[in-house]
């Protein structure tokens, strides 16, 4: 499989440098002999995309199966001068969210210097598709970061989100909603 390609990505901010630390940190501490693929999802990516998003959890998918240490936490300064912690959210499952069958191929690859661990963002597309099941207020603000940066569209948006609607598992009735919101949103935003 391979990931596409894009070079806009934020990777010098303070919180992208953290993010960097903590995965040398972890291949470091699992003692990592071969390649895993990685899949980032959430506020670190959307951050990576908009350099504007600042959390504390890092929503990572592993192709594979690892024992994520519950201490792996560093202390990041940021760009205002807060200092917050960094961390994996160990609870984080994608299938909880509203996703595409091709989130994994079309997801982009990014080299942040780790030797086994290979980091590919979700799509922004995918990714904004993946906040629509829950949608709550910082999902929004997600949505509308993306759009603000033109790395989504509104029709696009309707298009992916509706083909991942099939698969999805549970109540559709909220999610349509939730999609029709986000694409008017988007739609004011082009």
């Amino acid at each position: 499989m391979t990931a596409l390609e894009y070079s806009g990505f934020h990777t010098q901010t303070m919180l992208a440098q953290g993010l960097r630390t903590l995965f040398i940190s972890l291949e470091t501490r699992l003692h990592l002999d071969r390649p895993v693929a990685v899949y980032l999802a959430g506020g670190m990516a959307v951050h990576m995309y908009t350099g504007a998003r600042v959390t504390t959890d890092i929503d990572a998918e592993f192709a594979g199966r690892l024992a994520i240490p519950q201490d792996l936490v560093i202390d990041v300064k940021h760009e205002d001068g807060s200092i917050r912690p960094l961390y994996f959210d160990v609870n984080y499952n994608p299938m909880f969210a509203l996703m595409h069958e091709y989130y994994q191929e079309d997801s982009i690859a990014l080299d942040i210097g780790t030797t086994n661990f290979k980091l590919n963002v979700l799509s922004p597309l995918d990714l904004a598709v993946s906040k629509l099941a829950r949608f709550a207020a910082n999902d929004r603000e997600d949505i509308e970061a993306l759009a603000g940066k033109g790395l989504i569209s509104s029709m696009d948006l309707h298009k992916r989100a509706t083909e991942a609607l099939v698969a999805f598992v549970g109540g559709k009735s909220m999610v349509l909603l939730n999609i029709e919101d986000a694409v008017k949103t988007v739609r004011s935003l082009e």
